[in-house]
């Protein structure tokens, strides 16, 4: 029995260029909650803009937030479940290799604040208006003043030639994973760690878990549930793991769970 839909946004929900959750996605959270079946976005992103992605039924659903780096539950806030913390000076130490990369610029993560350095006009209004961040604006990663759970790469037009200069280094030292068309990310968690974990706070097997996803960070998310499904557009290596296929959640929900 499914008790839990754990869906990726970017490139799964939101297909292309859309900027907004499709209002079919909110009928079938809806109606899955009349059957008792919660449902949980598990993206790259930061709380405040899921949230703000989520706005209709924000209050009712947990949150697997900066790859599954921090957890939150249902509520206005929701409690923080699960959080897991980065190395200090091995984070500030990738995140000057990261700034050393003359076309790469650095986003380190909070709990729920995005800290940036941006070394040219454009990635502060990626940031904070497309993308919906609560965010901060630093000289250096030394000045962020808390706990550091995420440090990303965000690196257009280049991302093949960032994930060669930093993944021999850093990917035996954190997680590291291609998280979009110009995003490199790098936790101690993974998506499947945040929803172990979620589905530990709320009492649910991961057997009992269908998911959606479409990129390498989804992956480790895919792999641990009971009903996986990956995007028609999903890469390639997925493709070789995941055999379910999928043309839009909504429909796939609407199948799987007929009234």
């Amino acid at each position: 029995m499914i008790r839990l839909i754990a869906s990726d946004i970017d490139g799964t929900l939101l297909q292309n260029g859309a900027t907004e959750i499709p209002e079919e996605i909110f009928q079938e959270i809806r109606r899955l909650a009349e059957r008792g079946i919660l449902f949980c976005p598990a993206s790259g992103r930061q709380y405040s803009s899921l949230r703000r992605l989520f706005a209709p039924a924000a209050d009712r659903l947990p949150f697997l937030c900066e790859n599954g780096a921090v957890v939150f539950g249902p509520g206005s806030p929701g409690p923080v479940l699960a959080k897991t913390v980065m190395d200090r000076p091995r984070a500030e130490a990738l995140c000057r290799d990261i700034a050393a990369l003359p076309e790469a610029e650095v986003l380190v993560s909070g709990e729920n604040t995005s800290y940036i350095f941006p070394k040219r006009p454009g990635m502060l209004e990626l940031v904070r208006d497309f993308v919906g961040n609560r965010t901060v604006t630093l000289a250096s990663p030394d000045q962020v003043p808390e706990d550091i759970v995420k440090v990303s790469a965000w690196c257009p037009g280049c991302l093949e030639e960032t994930w060669q200069a930093l993944s021999p280094r850093w990917g035996g030292v954190f997680r590291a994973a291609i998280a979009g068309e110009a995003w490199v990310d790098f936790t101690l968690a993974d998506k499947g760690t945040g929803l172990t974990r979620l589905c530990a706070a709320l009492g649910i097997g991961l057997e009992e878990v269908m998911a959606f996803g479409d990129n390498y960070n989804d992956l480790p998310m895919l792999e641990r549930v009971g009903r996986p499904y990956i995007m028609e557009t999903a890469a390639p290596e997925l493709r070789e793991k995941i055999p379910n296929r999928c043309r839009t959640v909504a429909e796939t929900l609407r199948a799987a769970f007929l009234d």
